[in-house]
């Protein structure tokens, strides 16, 4: 029998259920031993890393691979337990001030009698003045799925870079960090409350400054590793702030309590209506800047593509299981504050969809222009984190997930391709460096083409389900047969268009450039080993196949019990979650967005396979655009491309105007403060103790001291002198003192008696 937790007591307040347990699956409950391996490693291979065979990577795929199959059976038992739950239909109860947050929770369908799906587990750090510090861990849905998405992605990238990063000079302090990467990602998902989560928060941006800075001799990547580092800070604070923030709103929300942090306790309050709106819509905008930051969303996207100067198993690590997705699975996680904060049910726009849906748009264009192949990589995963910021901003919570889901492989996939590639031609300057590669690498070129086709969202591999459900979750696909939803965000819907279409221009560019054509480079590219093409046709296959686990209720193929089974295990039904709405699926907007991405190929195939291909031969060599292109054609594509190639001129914005403009009247203020507050006070200090020395020697040593001295000197030598003159040495001189003696003896005895 479970007991009932039990938070505060009342006799007028409210119970509100949370659908939390502490009993469940014994791996469920303890799942902190995932997160505590990679940390171990980090340990292990940091003190002895240098004396194993293999430098320490073998204890690094070693533990993520342990990881990896705990999370493999907490996912198993996480099914049984959603599926076949036989404990006490417990609840935690939260009592709070007012009583009409009962008939509000009720309304939201949170009320009492849920069922305790989410696994609790906490341990008292320590207490004072009344307020409680835990740490422990919450398992639910979306916890299980990235537990599985981290693991098993980070795996893929320990075992590919042992023969990327083979005979590097800090192969050790790599893999290293590595693993403490990893270890700071899964703690992040697993935490129980929100001063937990920042520290992992903010360990996840530690890691990604380190390995971003890998290779530091070389000024580029010291500088992007401190632009990630100083870009993420900003964000930051606006996590700590609305952290602090939600404390004490939830605080006041409950008896006999100063605040809390409990992530379960604050999505619950905000849900049932016991928080302040004005409270929820700073606290929402306060942690949302730590999303624009930590997730690339516009217009702090920019450290995003420079961050490619680390090592490609870094950033395929960072864009497709870590540090980027941190963001979107902080949102997910406070849904129940960002849904009451921006009144996400039921609006037709609001400031987390648009920014979601404007930097789809942004990063999609910036990709066109790039000749880094990893940074066509950057901008599109800037691109794809705003579809799921902007799926999370109309409501549709679970496509927002299954989009990370699926992303998270195709992209990892698509990096590694990157890395393969610039392993055999040692650059990864498309124009400049590739070209015809198809023929010298097989697996490379065909797991990256699966990548893509999936990137590009078309059927019937992973990206198309989980990009069709986000547009269908924007409701506002009425004129195409939809219905449901949170709300007509039809804005939302054309900016989701319109970025299915570039997303298959861009990549089909991508391709052409790299695997199409002549060779450009110099050399003879080859093929990689296997540590690097295995992977590859592991997530390569995932890209197939993920979409699957998913699929839209009515789907004629497969039965009914076989549809949208991902939303059944991930999207948490206890009650600190928000009661959404789910779109209804729609086969006419299916087709459409299908057409549009078909499209988008159709275009950028045309400009590059018939008429680049057809100016190449002519020219008899490999050309990459067209002499005569648009750009030289129209001006206003000219001015167009030359805000691309100046990313909106953001960077220019930042480091002239902001950087520059700030740091000149500081350096300038700080000179005047250093030379007339701090050396003037330095040097009046200084003279001012000459002259009490001066004084003191003068006065002090001079006339007191040595006065004293010499006049005890002088004194002593005039008694000596007296005395000596007494000392003659002559026998009636002793008798006469004698007797002046006894006679002045006589004298005062008579006195006295």
């Amino acid at each position: 029998m479970t007991e009932l937790l039990t938070i505060a007591a009342s006799t007028d307040g409210g119970g509100l259920a949370l659908g939390i347990t502490e009993g469940g699956n014994w791996f469920l409950r303890n799942v902190w031993l995932i997160p505590l391996l990679p940390a171990l490693s980090f340990v292990g291979i940091l003190f002895f890393g240098k004396r194993m065979p293999r430098g320490g990577s073998e204890l690094g795929v070693a533990t993520l691979g342990i990881a990896f199959l705990l999370a493999v059976v907490t996912g198993a038992a996480w099914v049984d337990h959603r599926d076949d739950y036989h404990g006490e239909e417990v609840h935690r109860a939260v009592v709070v001030h007012d009583a009409h947050a009962d008939a509000h929770a009720d309304d939201h369908g949170v009320g009492h009698g849920h069922p305790s799906l989410a696994v609790h587990r906490t341990a008292t750090w320590f207490q004072t003045n009344g307020v409680e510090f835990t740490v422990g861990t919450l398992v639910d849905g979306p916890a299980v799925m990235m537990l599985l998405v981290v693991t098993l992605v980070s795996l893929l990238v320990h075992v590919y870079s042992t023969d990327y990063v083979h005979g590097d000079r800090r192969y050790t302090h790599f893999f290293a960090f590595l693993s403490l990467f990893s270890a700071s990602m899964l703690l992040l998902v697993v935490s129980e409350n929100t001063l937990q989560l920042l520290c992992a928060w903010e360990l996840v941006g530690v890691c990604s400054f380190v390995l971003i800075g890998h290779w530091w001799e070389e000024k580029p990547n010291s500088d992007a590793a401190l632009k990630a580092f100083l870009t993420n800070r900003v964000g930051d604070m606006g996590l700590l702030v609305g952290v602090t923030v939600l404390f004490f709103a939830v605080g006041s929300a409950l008896p006999d309590r100063f605040g809390s942090f409990s992530i379960a306790e604050t999505n619950a309050l905000a849900s049932s209506g016991a928080l302040p709106h004005t409270t929820l819509l700073i606290a929402s905008c306060c942690l949302m800047a730590a999303v624009i930051s930590k997730s690339g969303q516009f217009f702090l996207h920019t450290w995003l593509p420079d961050a490619m100067a680390g090592p490609t198993p870094v950033s395929a690590l960072i864009h497709a299981a870590t540090m980027v997705v941190a963001g979107v699975f902080m949102i997910a996680r406070m849904y129940g504050v960002f849904f009451e904060g921006f009144q996400i049910g039921g609006s037709s726009i609001n400031l987390m969809a648009f920014i979601g849906g404007l930097t789809t748009i942004v990063g999609a264009c910036l990709a066109f222009v790039q000749r880094d192949i990893k940074k066509v990589l950057a901008y599109s995963t800037i691109s794809q984190l705003g579809y799921m910021v902007m799926a999370l901003g109309v409501g549709a919570w679970t496509a927002a997930m299954f989009h990370l889901f699926t992303h998270a492989f195709f992209k990892a996939c698509l990096f590694l391709g990157s890395g393969s590639v610039s392993h055999a031609v040692h650059s990864f300057d498309m124009k400049s460096d590739m070209g015809g590669l198809r023929k010298h690498m097989p697996h490379t070129y065909r797991t990256f083409m699966i990548g893509t086709v999936a990137l590009a969202g078309l059927p019937p591999l992973a990206g198309f389900w989980s990009k069709d459900e986000i547009l269908v979750g924007t409701g506002g696909w009425g004129l195409l047969g939809g219905t449901g939803g949170n709300g007509a965000y039809t804005l939302m819907l054309g900016m989701g268009m319109l970025t299915a279409a570039l997303t298959a221009a861009y990549m089909t560019r991508c391709v052409y450039l790299t695997f199409f054509g002549e060779f450009r480079g110099h050399g003879q590219p080859h093929e990689s080993g296997p540590r690097i093409t295995v992977p590859l046709w592991i997530l390569a296959g995932l890209a197939v196949v993920a979409g699957f686990v998913n699929l839209p209720k009515g789907f004629q193929m497969v039965p009914g019990s076989l549809q949208e089974r991902f939303g059944h295990f991930v999207e948490p039904v206890a009650g600190y979650f928000p009661t959404i709405s789910h779109g209804t699926p729609s086969w006419s907007l299916a087709v459409v967005s299908t057409l549009v991405v078909v499209g988008g190929i159709a275009a950028a195939g045309w400009y590059y396979f018939v008429k680049v291909e057809a100016a190449s031969k002519v020219a008899g060599t490999s050309l990459t655009e067209l002499p005569d292109g648009p750009t030289t054609k129209y001006p206003l594509a000219r001015m167009g491309h030359t805000l691309l190639a100046n990313k909106y001129y953001l960077d220019h914005l930042y480091n002239e105007v902001v950087v520059d403009g700030t740091k000149g009247p500081v350096a300038r203020f700080a000179y005047r403060i250093n030379q007339q507050v701090i050396d003037r006070t330095v040097d009046l200090v200084g003279e001012t103790a000459v002259k009490a020395g001066v004084v003191v020697y003068e006065k002090v040593d001079q006339l007191v001291v040595d006065g004293a001295v010499n006049a005890s000197g002088s004194a002593s030598s005039a008694t000596g002198e007296e005395l000596r003159k007494i000392n003659s040495g002559k026998v009636q001189s002793y008798a006469a003192i004698l007797f002046a003696a006894a006679t002045v003896l006589a004298g005062v005895l008579i006195v006295i008696v």
